[in-house]
């Protein structure tokens, strides 16, 4: 955790006009050269910034001051804070084990075919590679590349699922929806007249239901009569 001082040329601007400490340890405890804070005193330097008072944010005490200006040698000290900011860690290539370099180019490979959305910044952050072995393996001019075979980074462990869906995600911001693939469900106006046409379709097939019965009838009492005769 890091206890820093907050806005050092803004505390300083303060501490010029709010206190009778010297160039000194005002540069000292704001981490300035000397100089400016001279500067800062003849207004030459830090013109229109306005001044942040260290006891309000509780970087410092009124005892302190009073400590600093009773005695030019006291080097003022930051106040414990209350709350701590962790230090911002800078961000570094991502480090690739010697084991599974060669494996590189076939993760490359496999996001290059199966997410072409990808830029070549977010394979190079997922994979850990250069920008121009990403170009050789698209155009397929790698000195390696009748060998190479598609390979998920994810399964290889050059990356984790949630980094490759993240960086999927981002890519795909703006692009137009995939076309559905499969079967899917048609749409309403055509069930509707589905349904239309089965239901004439039932109807035509019991009208020739009942044609049918009553032509047997009929032959049926033609016999009868002609026996009866």
């Amino acid at each position: 955790m890091a206890n820093t001082l907050l806005m050092p040329k803004a505390t300083a601007v303060w501490l010029v006009d709010n206190t009778a400490l010297s160039f000194d340890q005002i540069a000292t405890f704001c981490k300035l050269h000397p100089l400016e804070v001279k500067a800062i005193a003849d207004g030459e330097a830090a013109q229109g910034i306005k001044g942040l008072d260290p006891i309000i944010t509780g970087q410092l005490t009124r005892e302190e001051i009073a400590r600093g200006e009773a005695d030019t040698n006291y080097r003022l000290k930051l106040s414990d804070p209350k709350v701590r900011v962790p230090e911002s860690k800078r961000r570094t290539p991502r480090y690739t084990p010697l084991s599974k370099r060669q494996d590189r180019p076939n993760a490359i490979l496999w996001l290059v075919k199966n997410h072409p959305e990808l830029k070549d910044a977010q394979i190079s952050r997922l994979v850990g590679t250069t920008k121009s072995t990403i170009e050789q393996i698209r155009n397929r001019s790698h000195w390696n590349s009748a060998n190479l075979v598609p390979m998920d980074p994810v399964t290889l462990g050059l990356c984790s699922q949630i980094d490759l869906d993240l960086e999927v995600q981002r890519a795909s911001r703006g692009l137009p929806p995939a076309p559905p693939t499969g079967d899917t469900l048609l749409p309403a106006s055509m069930t509707e007249d589905l349904d239309i046409n089965e239901n004439q379709e039932d109807e035509e097939l019991d009208a020739d239901a009942v044609f049918a019965k009553l032509s047997s009838l009929k032959s049926t009492r033609q016999d009868e009569d002609e026996d009866e005769e």
